[in-house]
């Protein structure tokens, strides 16, 4: 199918689980690297990094090159058109706290929904695709992912996850546990992750979760957890750097 080589909207609900990490340097190389790697996906980071639309695009443009997912981590639901448009093959959405927002998100990215029409975009591939096709194929094709990173979302956990067109929930656990405040100690954060988690397996949701730990992440696994973003192109070049500083400054 043109314009959707990764298949990844039909791999998040696959049992089998995925990897993928947040890019934060503005450059495709990045990218490119870590698809050659056999990265499954990666987030191009929106909310906290400095990306322009020019980058995310050109970004966008070296994950599809490399047939490797390319997400945007947007910074407000108005932000979900360009990068669909772009290309990218589904939105990580901050602080999904309802279910309207939860709605608000899906329409907007659905072309069954609101999303504004414009098919001689990358998204559809400049005009050369039926416009009825290119419409069909991008509410096929397109992933909404909500985060659920706010104490609110957890009174309201069951009418998020039940929301039609939702693909998939990732679990900012940073995010929840300062939201949650002194309710976070003593295993309050554990407890609320665990909530969303039960409540992602009886709604048949798959869930997405921020893992630098292997024991860790087959844990989540073994909860449902299919989704695992791990670090970033930052941490990566930190780690390196920090370990190879170490080598050649030891002394022989």
């Amino acid at each position: 199918m043109p314009g959707d080589r990764t298949g990844f909207r039909a791999r998040l609900r696959a049992p089998e689980p995925i990897l993928g990490t947040f890019l934060k340097i503005p450059s495709t190389q990045p990218a490119e690297i870590l698809a050659t790697l056999g990265f499954d996906f990666v987030v191009i980071d929106e909310e906290h990094a400095p990306f322009n639309p020019e980058t995310t695009d050109a970004i966008l443009l070296a994950c599809r090159a490399h047939g490797m997912a390319g997400l945007v981590r947007v910074r407000q639901p108005a932000d979900i058109l360009r990068v669909l448009d772009c290309g990218a093959d589904g939105v990580l959405v901050p602080h999904v706290a309802s279910p309207e927002i939860a709605r608000e998100i899906v329409a907007l990215a659905r072309y069954s929904g609101a999303r504004g029409l414009s098919p001689t975009t990358r998204a559809g591939t400049f005009g050369a695709t039926d416009v009825a096709e290119h419409m069909r194929r991008q509410d096929q094709r397109c992933a909404v992912i909500a985060m659920i990173e706010d104490a609110e979302c957890l009174d309201r956990i069951d009418a998020i996850l039940a929301t039609d067109g939702l693909d998939a929930v990732f679990i900012g656990r940073a995010d929840l546990a300062a939201s949650m405040g002194p309710a976070a100690a003593n295993g309050g954060i554990e407890r609320a992750v665990d909530l969303v988690l039960a409540g992602a397996r009886d709604a048949g949701m798959p869930t997405l979760i921020l893992s630098s730990d292997r024991t860790e992440a087959d844990r989540f696994r073994s909860q449902g957890v299919t989704g695992f973003l791990t670090m970033s192109d930052q941490g990566f070049l930190r780690e390196q750097a920090a370990r190879m500083r170490d080598i050649f400054s030891r002394k022989v």
